[in-house]
């Protein structure tokens, strides 16, 4: 054989055996990151009680990586639940929705992070399969692929179209939602009496 064909050969295959240990290295990484992530809660102080919730990182990943993110650098402190509908979800995360629940200008409800990232909705999942649950925690968006900050939790069982991430769901206070559900509100179906977010710790 060719002694050039001979050295390209062994240059193939010290490359591919290279990129097959790191695609190894990449998926056993992402696996323990999603073990750590499921074994993580997050508690919702809000003004009205506790809400715990756990994680599907095997279902949707980035979305509860956003989520811990975004509570751990305290982003949700002191924002409210700015949209609840009785029979229905609860819905915050906007940080245009601060204690005052709404601005003059109704820009409440509009805003996120500065960043969007994209859905994560796979039939295959068991969280897709149960779908849109009492006690499921999912992303609100304007669209397809502009998740940001905003979440809702649902308080009823309702057959909603597959167009929202679910990425966890309440596994203690769920009368603390369901009361939120049913506070007095205006036709924007925003609380007359704002409910704030005072915290959120992961744990």
């Amino acid at each position: 054989m060719n002694k050039a064909v001979i050295i390209w050969s062994v240059l193939i295959l010290i490359v591919a055996t290279g990129y097959i240990a790191f695609s190894i290295s990449v998926g056993d990484e992402a696996m323990q990151n999603n073990k750590n992530m499921a074994n993580l809660t997050a508690a919702l102080e809000t003004s009205e009680g506790n809400i715990i919730v756990e994680f599907y990182p095997a279902d949707a990943p980035n979305t509860v990586a956003n989520f811990i993110n975004l509570a751990q650098k305290g982003f949700y402190d002191g924002l409210s639940f700015h949209r609840v509908i009785p029979g229905f979800m609860i819905q915050g995360g906007d940080p245009l929705c601060g204690k005052s629940g709404a601005d003059d200008e109704g820009a409440c409800g509009t805003g996120g992070p500065g960043y969007a990232f994209e859905d994560e909705i796979d039939a295959n999942t068991v969280s897709y399969k149960n779908g849109y649950e009492k006690g499921v925690l999912a992303m609100a968006n304007s669209g397809v692929n502009t998740n940001g900050s905003q979440f809702f939790i649902m308080v009823n069982n309702v057959p909603l179209q597959h167009n929202y991430t679910i990425f966890g769901r309440i596994v203690s206070g769920q009368e603390v939602a369901d009361k939120i559900s049913l506070l007095p509100r205006d036709k924007r179906d925003r609380p007359l009496a704002p409910v704030i977010i005072n915290r959120v710790i992961v744990k």
